[in-house]
């Protein structure tokens, strides 16, 4: 059976660490919490898809571990959560990725990664992805690993039809005709000003990055603004969409939640306006509940989301 969607990038370990505060230069502080868990922009996305679609073979990964005690269970975590793994390849002699999410007295979070295997994509993985492409709906990519390895990717998808989602994070240059090569492109505030060069801290000037997102060369843009929801640019509809409001645990992934989201809402149909509205459905979801992969939602939350959560006025 051919996946609706597939997701090419990063698969990495998560370990969290939450204290109070982060330690300053020299200083030893002693944390409250550590856990571990399955993450990477790629895997998260794949998982988010996997829950919200809600039915067998609704996404197929593509990337690397490596082949390590953090591998074998990446693989383990990602079949169980119903993410197809025939385009996850074991790269032998190489650690797997991995990311030190560390999160203070106020939710928020600082990453630091160490890519391993995911640097390692290549060949292999172009091949994966132009193969289980052929009849989806959707690529979606992000940059965690190789750059020229996921424009290629995205051209093959493109050329076969599949609607392609770029996740711009984390914020790097990028090689000509990149940014062209996606059909959608949903950076959070520090990756608008990345692409932009505007200042991100409002619901106006979020709509002034994504007009300067938008005129090189992408045909829809969307700026998400965290608590205050996101800013759409596009032909088919161009404004603000507010959030839900839910107590914040912890924001990690919540992006990725959200991309799942807009993948499966146009992949089953729905204006681009509503697809919106089921991503922040499902942000909202993720950042209520600790974790990445353990975070994202299942389709029965975002539909009662959807349907009965309380919008915050932006």
């Amino acid at each position: 059976m051919t996946s609706q969607i597939v997701v090419a990038g990063g698969i990495n370990m998560d370990l969290f660490i939450e204290a109070e505060r982060f330690p300053r230069p020299g200083e030893t502080f002693e944390g409250e919490h550590f856990s571990t868990g399955g993450g990477g922009k790629g895997a998260n996305q794949a998982v988010a898809v996997a829950r919200i679609a809600g039915r067998k073979s609704a996404v197929e990964l593509v990337g690397r571990v490596g082949d390590d005690l953090f591998g074998a269970e990446l693989l383990r975590n990602l079949r169980s959560y119903g993410v197809g793994v025939a385009g996850v390849q074991v790269a032998q002699g190489e650690s797997s990725g991995v990311a030190l999410i560390f999160s203070d007295a106020t939710k928020q979070n600082r990453v630091l990664p160490v890519y391993g295997a995911n640097a390692t994509c290549g060949e292999a993985q172009v091949a994966d992805a132009t193969r289980l492409v052929k009849g989806a709906r959707a690529l979606l990519v992000q940059q965690e690993i190789p750059l020229d390895v996921t424009l290629r990717c995205m051209e093959a998808a493109r050329t076969r039809g599949a609607t392609v989602f770029l996740d711009p994070g984390p914020a790097r240059d990028l090689p000509d005709g990149f940014l062209r090569a996606a059909d959608i492109v949903h950076p959070n505030q520090v990756e608008a000003e990345a692409l932009s060069g505007v200042e991100v801290t409002t619901v106006e000037s979020a709509a002034r990055a994504a007009a300067a997102i938008r005129v090189q060369g992408v045909p829809v843009v969307i700026v998400k603004l965290g608590p205050d929801g996101c800013f759409v640019d596009s032909e088919e509809f161009t404004g603000h969409v507010p959030t839900f409001e839910v107590e914040v645990v912890a924001t990690v992934a919540a992006g990725d939640a959200f991309a799942g989201g807009l993948a499966v809402g146009l992949s089953e149909g729905l204006s681009l306006r509503d697809a919106v509205v089921m991503a922040n459905a499902a942000g909202a979801l993720c950042v209520s509940k600790p974790g990445a992969q353990d975070s994202m939602p299942s389709r029965d939350e975002v539909d009662a989301m959807v349907r009965t959560g309380r919008l915050l006025r932006g």
